[in-house]
């Protein structure tokens, strides 16, 4: 997929060094990275996950000029920023994608100044950690996840068929692919409201000690609580109309379950759950079946 070819990864936290040691298993010509954190880059290039780094806009510049394939592993205004900084850079004809949380930011700041022979296929791999920065970068955390592609009309196909099997030669099981409005809108729901709700469930208690009565469901409900606080504070704005509307709508669920709860409605609230619960049956019935059915493409391709 990657044999004799040259890929670059813009930003090495942990989703990009996770995505550098993923990669290197699909046998790149070189793999190289830009990041301003030296220390990060010394490590990175110690270990091996990377061949060339650089950590200033020249050292950038030289990169991009022979990078067949560019990855941004940014924050969404960072992206933005770099891109209008390293414009003349890429080498012509370069397939650039993302892992940006939201579209938005992308669709209004950087494709109007995008340049014509530069292939921009807009993604999000929907894997992640509770762990932060490059230290804890593991290609692991692909492994039968979903990814979102946002194609344009202006993709080519062939490059959108060659990233596809490099995102399920990371592991990924699932690719679906949607409008920069529907990923917004979706994410707000599957990924931005669980953050959120994860840290007012934390923020609600102040004993620091409750996990001597948890069995597991407080757990797993708040591991995500442990969160970047300036990444997702930028999602959370960037993608506020979708997110505010999410969060109403979870409200209202919520205040319906409590009028029950209060009114000792057990009758309407057993009602209630069995709907939640047939609700969720059928949601994991989906994902296996789409599993399945993109692991039997992915097999015949």
């Amino acid at each position: 997929m990657l044999e004799n070819k040259t890929v670059t990864i813009v930003g090495l936290g942990l989703m990009g060094g996770a995505l550098a040691m993923g990669l290197r298993k699909q046998n790149p010509q070189w793999i190289g990275a830009y990041d301003i954190d030296e220390e990060v880059m010394e490590e990175a290039l110690a270990q091996g996950v990377v061949d060339w780094g650089e950590t200033s806009p020249e050292g950038a510049a030289s990169l991009l000029a022979q990078s067949d394939l560019v990855i941004f592993c940014l924050y969404p205004g960072k992206t933005v920023d770099f891109y209008k900084a390293h414009r003349d850079d890429f080498k012509k004809n370069a397939v650039i994608t993302d892992i940006t949380g939201v579209k938005g930011i992308l669709v209004r700041e950087l494709l109007p100044i995008l340049r014509p022979d530069l292939d921009f296929i807009m993604g999000h791999p929907m894997a992640g950690s509770e762990k932060e920065g490059f230290g804890g970068a593991d290609d692991r955390i692909f492994k039968g996840r979903n990814y979102i592609l946002v194609p344009r009309a202006e993709n080519r196909e062939a490059n959108l068929k060659w990233l596809r099997q490099i995102i399920y030669g990371l592991g990924f099981i699932n690719i679906v692919e949607a409008t920069p409005e529907v990923h917004d809108q979706k994410i707000a729901f599957t990924s931005q409201l669980c953050h959120v709700i994860a840290c007012a469930l934390i923020d609600s208690e102040e004993d620091l000690h409750i996990s001597d009565y948890e069995g597991g469901s407080f757990c797993d409900l708040t591991r995500i609580a442990m969160i970047n606080a300036p990444m997702w504070s930028e999602l959370f704005v960037s993608n506020k109309e979708a997110l505010l509307a999410q969060m109403d709508q979870f409200m209202d669920s919520m205040g319906h379950l409590r009028e029950e709860i209060a009114a000792s409605d057990e009758p309407g609230l057993q009602k209630n759950l069995e709907s939640v619960r047939q609700k969720r049956v059928i949601m994991e019935i989906d994902r296996q079946n789409k599993a399945h059915r993109a692991e039997t493409l992915k097999l015949s391709e």
